[in-house]
């Protein structure tokens, strides 16, 4: 009895810890996640917010090959923070039951999340912490789960050399903010010579270096673009609305169907592609390759 009562107000990881099957799962966890919501089925809760602390566990599938330090791999912490922003966000709740049912849901929706813990708590209704602890499994939550990045449809927008040292490339960004959707930069080979090997895959990493070069070029033009590389980090920034430039060696290299060639324009469209953009937009004198599944125009 006493490490029953124990284990019913000790963290989540013991929980899961002191329940692990005979194989036990990799674990990730989320500890003291403090948010401020108007929440609860009392009329004094209305028109008032809270501080709710949420503490979160998530086993985790194994991953089938080497992690290889790279993030694309694991299921990300930030997805749990979206998962609690996104349930928060979308309407206002009475239960503390009903908010970490859907957490619980939205996480386990993620295709390496096998179980979780979710704890949610009130730190203002009493002289203690309020609140629930659930413990669902994927096979107790088989249903999909809407992603909160579901609808949004980036603009891809491929910039010149002349476009990145325009003096009005700040009014162009202001532009591009204002239609309200999350936009993802793409530029080209800088102008300066490159070194040439005579070898076409190691060419191909050279060119693909000096595209980042030029992103970071770009990056230190503005303060909203910011270079990214993997695709958790371009997730993150579309789901939050941000501007982006996109460092095209990682998931160039890393794709198994990816583009072959190295033509920044083919990798912008293919870029577009894959994350099903509403279109490509492309500035300046460029070729752009035929039979894209993406809108193209120029800017």
């Amino acid at each position: 009895m006493t490490t029953d009562i124990r284990l019913a107000f000790a963290h989540p990881a013991e929980r899961a810890e002191a329940s692990a099957p005979a194989d036990p799962r990799d674990r990730i966890s989320l500890r003291d996640h403090v948010v401020e919501v108007e929440i609860g089925a009392f009329q004094q809760e209305r028109g008032q917010r809270q501080r709710v602390r949420f503490n979160v566990v998530v086993e985790v599938r194994p991953h089938p090959a080497p992690l290889q330090d790279d993030v694309d791999r694991i299921l990300s912490y930030d997805r749990i923070t979206e998962a609690i922003a996104a349930e928060l966000a979308s309407e206002r709740l009475n239960l503390l039951e009903t908010l970490a049912e859907r957490v619980a849901e939205r996480i386990l929706a993620e295709p390496q999340a096998m179980r979780t813990f979710v704890r949610v708590e009130k730190l203002d209704r009493g002289p203690g912490a309020l609140g629930v602890e659930i413990a669902r499994s994927r096979a107790e939550v088989p249903q999909a789960v809407e992603d909160t990045a579901a609808g949004l449809a980036p603009r891809v927008v491929h910039l010149d050399n002349a476009g990145i040292v325009a003096a009005d490339l700040g009014a162009s960004l202001d532009r591009l903010q204002a239609m309200g959707v999350p936009v993802v930069l793409t530029v080209g080979l800088p102008d300066h010579p490159r070194p040439q090997t005579g070898h076409g895959p190691t060419q191909r990493r050279i060119d693909l270096l000096a595209i980042e070069q030029n992103a970071w070029v770009l990056a230190a033009r503005d303060p909203r673009c910011v270079v990214v590389a993997t695709r958790t980090e371009i997730d993150w920034a579309l789901k939050n609305g941000r501007m982006i430039v996109w460092a095209p060696s990682k998931l160039v290299l890393d794709a198994v169907d990816g583009p072959k060639g190295r033509d920044p324009v083919a990798l912008s469209l293919w870029l577009a592609e894959l994350l099903g953009a509403a279109e490509l937009v492309v500035h300046g004198p460029v070729a752009v390759p035929a039979g894209s599944r993406v809108p193209v125009s120029r800017g």
